[in-house]
């Protein structure tokens, strides 16, 4: 080897272990950084000197695998946080035992209400009381309905969001499909391109779970878990119509909730066919399709059985079969007809509201009785007291065949309500503890910062080597001009 060979190879040298050094400042310091893939640099024997050094390229190393695994833990905890969040909601729409103002409260106030009254049935206060804790009780119920009314309208909100942030990310995803090969084409780094590109595969995949296809020049595709071809060449483009402020009737069957399309086809969102799964995104199309009305049902069966507990035939004799009793519907009796949204709609009948200009000595004479009557005689507040401790049956068996007492019924509610906040919020924290496995295990196979520091070391071992073979290959020189 000549003195010309050994300056060319030290000069390689000091040119790979240059670039070395960067590639590995490179993944220390992105190491914490999302999407980002460790680098190393190939490197190869030069064909111009045969033993001299050159580099080839700076290849990007990620495990497929391991990614997808990942990736499924994240769809799985968005999915599982948002139905906790709105079983949370729900339960503390609902009320707990212990809250003065829950249903369950409201109900146990009004039957002491009662009692206290029929034990001094001429006292204007007492009976003003009964009829004031029997319309928070039907208050309770509306604002639960009301708070449920909301969970479910910012589903609907938070779909039309999340459907516009999808498609800008699949739009995003296309431009880089298109821009990777040409850039690597010209002999440029696309390695910062691919990572932009896995940082917005990730973000789709949070809202609806996603398969990645690798194709060719660096290109991918996408599918969703459910058969939906999300990006094949070009991306596919969703459409959803924001309702806003929902109201319990409303559903996609009766065409007054907006569905999901894709390139202008429905897609299914729901039961066992449904093409959206997995992800934030078919969660809130479940919370706003099936958990809110299901949800609704458990609410409005409550304020059924108030309302037609109150309306047994032979309960109140002042009454005729056509009139309300003390419940109503919106000032009516029940009508099984309109049974969705009722908890929204029930009402103190204004007959024995002092505050709405009625007369609260009706819960004691009857609500059609035209004068007071005998103010010591308790019978008609003791009917209506014991009335709901009467065992009915529920109205399409939501909680089972038995008969059921008002307060049983309102157990059941809450006791419904409280178990699934508490299974929802037991799925969220095991997918919460997978997700934080996979991405410990993904980052452990990642950038590992000790072996880049010992890599650094050898970088510049071989850097110093170089150097003092070119200071050698100078001295030769030297000494030979010298001569």
């Amino acid at each position: 080897m000549n003195m010309t060979t050994a300056l060319n190879n030290a000069l390689g040298g000091l040119t790979a272990a240059s670039r070395g050094a960067a590639v590995v400042s490179g993944n220390i310091a992105n190491a914490l950084t999302p999407g980002y893939a460790r680098r190393s640099l190939e490197l190869a024997t030069s064909p111009i000197s045969g033993n001299g050094v050159r580099t080839v390229g700076v290849t990007r190393h990620q495990d497929p695998a391991l990614i997808a695994n990942r990736r499924d833990s994240d769809a799985n905890l968005a999915g599982t946080s948002a139905i906790s969040e709105f079983y949370t909601r729900f339960e503390k729409a609902v009320g707990s035992v212990d809250d003065p103002k829950s249903f369950a409260s409201r109900l146990t106030d009004f039957e002491n209400s009662m009692t206290t009254a029929a034990s001094l049935p001429d006292s204007k206060v007492r009976l003003d009381q009964a009829a004031r804790a029997a319309r928070d009780l039907a208050d309770s119920l509306n604002a639960a309905s009301e708070g449920l009314r909301r969970a479910r309208s910012d589903a609907d909100r938070t779909i039309g969001m999340q459907v516009n942030r999808l498609n800008q990310s699949l739009q995003d995803i296309e431009n880089l499909n298109n821009k990777i090969p040409s850039i690597k084409n010209s002999g440029g780094d696309i390695n910062a391109l691919l990572d932009q590109r896995q940082v917005l595969i990730d973000q789709v995949n949070e809202l609806m779970s996603v398969n990645v296809v690798a194709r060719d020049n660096n290109r991918v595709s996408l599918y969703s878990d459910g058969g939906l071809i999300l990006l094949e060449g070009q991306a596919a483009e969703f459409s959803f119509t924001t309702t806003g402020e929902t109201k319990p009737h409303m559903t996609i069957a009766n065409s007054l909730l907006s569905g999901l399309e894709m390139n202008g086809q429905p897609v299914r969102t729901g039961g066992n066919s449904a093409q959206l799964r997995g992800g934030a995104l078919a969660a809130q199309f479940e919370i706003r399709d099936e958990l809110a009305v299901e949800a609704q049902v458990h609410l409005d069966t409550a304020a059924q059985d108030l309302i037609e507990r109150f309306e047994t035939a032979g309960l109140d004799p002042t009454v005729a079969a056509t009139d309300p009793g003390v419940f109503t519907d919106d000032g009516n009796r029940y009508d099984a007809t309109a049974a969705i949204g009722l908890a929204s709609r029930i009402r103190l009948n204004v007959a024995v509201d002092p505050d709405a200009g009625g007369d609260s000595w009706k819960l004691r004479t009857g609500l059609g009785a035209a004068i007071p009557g005998n103010p010591g005689d308790a019978t008609q507040l003791r009917a209506f007291g014991a009335i709901l401790n009467d065992a009915r049956p529920v109205a399409g068996g939501l909680y089972g065949t038995g008969n059921m007492r008002a307060a049983e019924i309102t157990e059941a509610l809450l006791s419904k309500a409280g178990a699934n906040a508490h299974a929802a919020e037991g799925r969220m924290t095991f997918a919460k503890h997978s997700q934080l496995e996979m991405a410990k295990i993904e980052a452990e196979r990642g950038v590992d910062t000790d072996a880049e520091l010992q890599n650094l070391m050898q970088i510049e071992k071989t850097y110093a080597a170089n150097a003092r073979l070119i200071s050698t290959v100078d001295e030769m020189m030297d000494t030979l001009l010298r001569l």
